[in-house]
């Protein structure tokens, strides 16, 4: 009801909702302790600080084609969670939830790479994870968060919104700012079937509040389109991509999307410093090879391959 942005009066909303005056104001307060800004004006009643389209089932399945219809067995809206990774996670401990997807407004401990926190602005933005049983094992997924940077430009560009490139391992890069990013969380056997719960987040409207957190140079959606797109459409094609990506990957793996990746990366034959638990490695990138490892080239001229999760890339000076 809050959604339009315009006043409601706690008298409208209990009418409307069959509910007391006292528990509108309880579900008031519940909103703001999530982070949601409502504004309270004596006569006039609630009103957002900001216009928003909560996330819907309907919508968002409307979006999915024939690809993400036949892979996403369900989805899960979620208003509150720790992380849309975890959720999934702890699903998976007492049921299959292979295809199944999870969408949230707010996230209470949303995590990105290396253990950094993912900052976003609550009912603004996409915190969207995937989950997919995997028969070749863990051992056999190597680029497969490359994979999924791929998938997720795709939907984007299905958005209206183009120039996004990829950095490596996995990062959504628009003029040389963040714009999202991808977590993997494995469960399995390193050479049997393993559960991949893949987590994407994309900004596509924050407050300053929590941009102030971030430590480096980002963007919106809001910023890059100049108004805010149907997070109901992203999400949806998002799960389609993802979706067709997994079915793919398993039967082609990285090579698949490794051309693609290649026109995408934003640092290709750039000079980079990487930053390893032994130090520094300073060269030019030189692309991924086909199992989506980083392709450096040293000073003394020795090409040298770096997998995700060892080194962190950073464009030199």
């Amino acid at each position: 009801m809050l959604a339009d942005g315009a006043f409601h009066s706690g008298t409208d909303i209990g009418r409307a909702l069959g509910v007391s005056r006292a528990a509108v104001n309880k579900c008031i307060k519940s909103l703001t302790e999530m982070g949601l800004e409502v504004h309270r004006v004596s006569g006039r009643g609630y009103r957002l600080g900001e216009p928003c389209v909560p996330l819907d089932r309907q919508e968002i399945e409307g979006h999915l084609g024939p690809e993400g219809t036949q892979a996403a067995v369900a989805f899960h809206i979620v208003e509150e969670i720790d992380s849309t990774n975890g959720y999934l996670l702890r699903l998976a401990e007492s049921r299959s939830v292979s295809g199944h997807v999870c969408v949230a407004e707010s996230q209470t401990h949303g995590r990105g790479r290396r253990g950094r926190d993912w900052l976003a602005t609550p009912y603004q933005n996409i915190m969207l994870s995937i989950a997919w049983q995997l028969q070749a094992g863990a051992a056999a997924i190597s680029g497969l968060s490359l994979a999924a940077g791929v998938a997720i430009v795709r939907a984007l560009r299905d958005c209206g919104v183009a120039g996004v490139g990829l950095k490596w391992p996995n990062d959504l890069i628009w003029q040389e700012r963040k714009l999202g990013g991808v977590l993997v969380d494995i469960r399995g056997e390193a050479t049997g079937p393993c559960l991949v719960v893949l987590g994407a987040g994309v900004n596509v409207k924050l407050r300053h509040r929590e941009a102030d957190g971030i430590g480096r140079p980002w963007v919106d959606l809001r910023a890059i389109a100049g108004d805010t797109p149907d997070r109901n459409r992203l999400a949806g094609l998002m799960a389609r991509h993802l979706a067709a990506m997994f079915r793919q990957f398993e039967q082609e793996g990285f090579a698949a999307f490794w051309p693609e990746w290649e026109r995408l990366h934003v640092h290709a034959g750039k000079p980079v410093r990487l930053l390893v638990a032994e130090g520094e490695v300073h060269g030019h990138a030189e692309g991924v090879d086909r199992h989506g490892g980083l392709l450096l080239r040293d000073a003394a001229g020795k090409q040298q391959v770096f997998h995700a999760g060892e080194v962190s890339l950073r464009q030199a000076s």
